[in-house]
């Protein structure tokens, strides 16, 4: 497990909402797994990247899976807001 950090105020679009079937328990763990360093989906440079963002204060980006399509989970680098979206949305 690596460094937890804040979240913020946590919000999920309309898009995230739907693809977890209004289920906000599946969205719960994914954010869950996000708060705790489990970058889910990226590539290794990335995970360091984020690594390095909750010791410096950056923008922290992780990427699942969820019911076949692609979800992601935004903190800024403020620590302000976490947003659950797809990446069509972005």
């Amino acid at each position: 497990m690596r460094n937890s950090f804040r979240l913020g105020q946590v919000c999920a679009t309309q898009g995230a909402i739907a693809l977890s079937d209004n289920n906000p328990t599946l969205l719960r763990s994914l954010l869950r797994r996000h708060a705790s360093g489990d970058w889910g989906e990226l590539c290794d440079n990335d995970k360091r990247a984020n690594d390095d963002a909750v010791l410096k204060a950056g923008r922290i980006l992780s990427s699942y899976t969820l019911n076949g399509e692609n979800i992601w989970i935004i903190t800024e680098h403020d620590r302000s807001v976490t947003t659950i979206l797809l990446p069509k949305e972005y």
